[in-house]
């Protein structure tokens, strides 16, 4: 993409956090905006607040969980704007704690919501943006916990490696229809991100208790979540979908653990030839 002048956007989890701002920049920068949002009244005022600063906007409420609402998405979002060039796959939870504490609706809560809520993504929007034929780009927000894992953050973490390889398997899958993919994997940064999660979860999944969420990081850089704001973030997702780059890693924090990890998966082979292994 050259631009977000007169391009059709749309935004998952958008009335709040990363979702919000990025929205907010993807206008500043001429688009024209559909914000999803399973809050109503945080939808509401979120594109009331776009239309105010001259913003075409929208609001589809929609619940990421299920496909049907996001296949409603799409069509609306088409129908709306006319073309849809951009797709933010965003919406996300947390829930925090040591593996053996999650319960079995702790695991649905977590997964339905950040690796099926993508996967619903894929399968609502991308048809659509092959048969339009224009290219487009689609992104979605993982997490750092996406790319190494965080002690305490174990089901959250095994849902954002899952949205990582989506954004890597598909990158290669829809280049050759000119569509490009990104996924953001931030640190913690100042969202509403713990209790939004606590706030919408529904019966369905039971109560939660939910611990804070820089206790499950464990010893990492206590930069973590200090010095790169939502603002930030959106312009560094806006740039990477012009330049097409796949990961966006707004922390230079997150850079030596990510190198650590990949040297010790290299490290093993070298193990294992030690001790005889020639295959």
């Amino acid at each position: 993409m050259d631009g977000f002048e007169g391009r059709g956007a749309v935004i998952t989890g958008g009335a709040s956090g990363i979702g919000s701002a990025t929205a907010t920049e993807f206008a500043r920068r001429g688009a024209r905006i559909v914000l999803a949002d399973v809050d109503k009244a945080a939808l509401e005022h979120a594109v009331a607040r776009l239309k105010s600063e001259g913003v075409e906007a929208h609001g589809v409420e929609c619940d990421v969980r299920h496909v049907e609402e996001m296949v409603h998405l799409a069509d609306e979002a088409f129908r709306l704007l006319g073309q849809v060039d951009v797709v933010f796959s965003n919406a996300g939870i947390v829930v925090a704690g040591p593996l053996v504490t999650m319960t079995h609706e702790d695991w649905r809560w977590v997964i339905d919501i950040d690796l099926w809520g993508s996967i619903h993504a894929v399968e609502a929007f991308v048809p659509k943006l092959i048969e339009q034929g224009k290219g487009g780009h689609i992104a979605f927000t993982a997490s750092f916990a996406g790319l190494v894992p965080n002690a305490g953050l174990g089901a959250y973490g095994v849902a954002k490696y899952g949205v990582v390889g989506l954004a890597e398997t598909l990158a290669r899958e829809v280049k050759d229809n000119g569509i490009g993919v990104s996924v953001l994997c931030p640190m913690v940064i100042e969202t509403k991100l713990v209790s939004n999660s606590e706030r919408i979860r529904g019966a369905d999944y039971g109560l939660a208790s939910t611990p804070d969420l820089t206790e499950g990081f464990g010893p990492l850089p206590p930069t973590q979540d200090q010095g790169v704001t939502v603002d930030e973030v959106a312009r560094l997702t806006a740039d990477a979908i012009l330049a097409n780059r796949l990961y966006i890693l707004p922390h230079e924090a997150a850079r030596a653990s990510i190198q650590r990890r990949f040297e010790r998966i290299d490290r093993t082979f070298d193990d294992q030839a030690a001790q005889g292994w020639k295959h």
